[in-house]
């Protein structure tokens, strides 16, 4: 028996291209919650070939320049734009096409480097990592390349690869995480020839000047129609294409982000990508890789925060000493060193795999996504903690008083929505939850069938024990075939030897969690997301053992090692907490305390406010667009 999908946009489409592509590639993820550590899959560290290299290093050079150049970052948090100048001068230099194939007009850079071309860019501002992220990541490019005719690509792809922005329009007023509820349409012609186009889209980032966008609609089931969400190109000069509303957010000042409004948009069948039914299918295959443009980005601002808190805590003095000397400030560094490491290593190696092709993905990018976005976030907090007021104070007015416009309060803002783009931190714990369980749902079959008698659910219980004895030996005896040696990692042995055993850990908790639960285990999100959350952290864990034994024999950094010793030691003790809290936790109290929140139990807490924002009038075109 297979469960529900977890979440709402996990719909029944999903799971059929989830089946369609099945296993057959390889996978570390998906054998790390099977119980197996599979080092041979990142081990040794997969490198690029010496054609990439030459061709990205010259490109980041080239990039380098340009933004050191061109680039006032104070001007764009002022002005909320990316000035034009720069958007022109990013386009002659291929910034567009960087993932584009050459035979189109792009850089074709592998996906390394168009992660590390990310991270010169979000470098130097933010929302000019915004802008390339989404034009190439999830806008028309990358879902052409996967799903698009010969045809579309000759077509399309040498105008995104010289400038011409594009964007991706999915989300809608009511809808988010659950696109099943989308409410565009794109209904056909009498004639066939052409769809007419309608609906409202939301936070769509470079939606305002962006020339192509890819956008989702339902195609109603008719004659010769299989109907469903679909994929369509539409051009922005199309009649009947608005931006309504330039969209204005906490951070990311100069993202051009808006509200787009579709009314009798008439849209070529030829600019169908893939066909009717297949839009979902096409979103989530795309974000496969896309995610990891967030994971590249954050990686900055958090390389950015370690050399502005080694820098304040070696100059501010207190009590007699430079602050770094104190104890309470060296953990916070020594937690955001550390996690750093890790994080390169884990954007490096996420991309690494992304580029061999051989590998699904799929867990691997959203792994990613969801921990380094939240480690990026806990670590722009401690280091708003060093700076103090000088971190909460803006760059422009740190300048306009003689200080150095160190945008720590940026940092901060910039960051915050990474833990919600893409999907949110809770919608990746429940995506990758379904991903993992699959195998283990298999494997138990009656065991949570809520209508099993207990002689059906005993019967289960010995077919899921043979199942995991086969398919996973020495899970539960703890021993096992390692297809890897423990001398290749040295002193990091004793942390590859942990992972390998948390590993079946972890495994045998997820087994043990459909025995206590059964079918309510789907309702289960906070048992099921601290078990990605190992997950996720075991991930990181291998990333940085395997990165830093490579980093230290191929580029000399002795002090690799070091690093990759300091975040094991420290990803260990967050991993025997959420182990722990497992099974000892406050869950259902503090869900019976939602509910009777919720039902206005306690709401004389909230007496004694002024709320002026009740009363002021939202403007008319915001109000129907939202």
């Amino acid at each position: 028996m297979k469960v529900q999908p977890v979440t709402a946009d996990d719909s029944r489409q999903v799971a059929e291209s989830a089946r369609e592509r099945g296993w057959a590639r390889p996978s570390f993820g998906r054998e790390l919650f099977l119980g197996r550590l599979a080092l041979d899959l990142i081990h040794p560290f997969p490198r690029q070939r010496p054609a990439d290299v030459d061709k990205g290093e010259a490109f980041l050079k080239r990039l380098s320049a340009f933004l050191s150049s061109a680039v006032d970052p104070l001007e764009i948090e002022r002005e909320a734009r990316i000035p034009a100048g720069v958007i022109k001068g990013l386009a002659d230099l291929g910034a567009f096409g960087m993932n584009i194939p050459e035979e189109y007009g792009g850089l074709g850079l592998s996906q390394v480097y168009y992660n590390r071309g990310l991270q010169r860019a979000n470098s130097a501002h933010s929302s000019i990592g915004a802008l390339l992220s989404a034009h190439q990541s999830i806008g028309v490019p990358k879902p052409l390349k996967l799903f698009g005719t010969d045809e579309q690509k000759h077509r399309f792809l040498p105008r995104l690869a010289r400038g011409e922005v594009s964007a991706f329009a999915l989300t809608e007023p009511d809808v988010g995480s659950d696109p099943a509820r989308l409410e565009a349409t794109a209904v056909p012609t009498e004639d066939g020839s052409a769809y007419i186009l309608n609906g409202t889209k939301l936070w769509t980032t470079n939606g305002t000047i962006a020339k192509l966008l890819i956008v989702m609609a339902v195609v109603p089931q008719g004659d010769g129609h299989a109907g469903g969400i679909t994929a369509f190109i539409v051009e922005s000069d199309m009649a009947g294409f608005e931006v309504e509303r330039r969209n204005s957010f906490m951070g990311l000042r100069g993202i051009e982000n808006g509200v787009l409004g579709f009314r009798d948009v008439r849209v070529p069948k030829e600019n169908v990508i893939g066909s009717e039914g297949q839009g979902l299918k096409i979103a989530l295959v795309t974000l496969n890789t896309g995610r990891l443009s967030l994971p590249a980005t954050n990686l900055t601002a958090n390389k950015a925060g370690l050399r502005i808190a080694r820098e304040w805590a070696q100059e501010r003095v207190q009590w007699g000493r430079p602050i770094g000397e104190h104890e309470a400030i060296a953990q916070l560094i020594a937690d955001m060193t550390g996690s750093t490491f890790a994080m390169e290593a884990v954007v490096e190696l996420s991309g690494a795999l992304a580029d061999q092709e051989r590998n699904d993905i799929r867990l691997e990018a959203a792994l990613a996504k969801l921990w380094v976005s939240e480690t990026a976030w806990r670590n722009a907090d401690q280091l708003m903690q060093i700076r103090g007021g000088r971190g909460y104070e803006t760059a422009e007015s740190l300048q306009a008083r003689g200080e150095s416009p160190i945008p720590v309060e940026q940092i901060m803002r910039d960051l915050r929505v990474a833990r919600i783009f893409e999907g949110s931190s809770e919608i990746m714990r429940l995506f990758i939850a379904r991903e993992a369980l699959d195998p283990h749902l298999e494997a138990a079959g009656g065991l949570i069938d809520p209508k099993a008698d207990l002689k059906a659910r005993s019967q289960a219980a010995a077919g899921a024990a043979r199942f995991y004895a086969r398919w996973l030996p020495g899970l539960a005896a703890g021993k096992g075939r390692v297809p890897f040696s423990y001398r290749d990692f040295g002193q990091l042995a004793p942390h590859v030897r942990y992972a390998e055993r948390t590993a079946r850990k972890m495994a045998r908790s997820l087994f043990m969690g459909m025995s206590r639960y059964g079918a309510r285990l789907e309702r289960k999100q906070m048992f099921l997301g601290r078990v990605v959350d190992i997950g996720a952290e075991l991930y990181a864990l291998a990333a940085a053992c395997t990165y830093a034994v490579t980093v230290t024999a191929e580029e000399g950094h002795e002090n690799a090692i070091e690093l990759a010793d300091l975040f094991a030691r420290q990803s260990r003790r967050r991993i025997d907490h959420l182990f722990h809290d497992l099974w000892h936790n406050e869950d259902a109290r503090n869900n019976a305390a939602a509910r009777r929140m919720l039902e206005g139990r306690y709401s004389w807490m909230e007496e004694g406010l002024v709320e002026a924002w009740r009363q002021a009038p939202a403007d008319e075109p915001l109000r129907r667009a939202v």
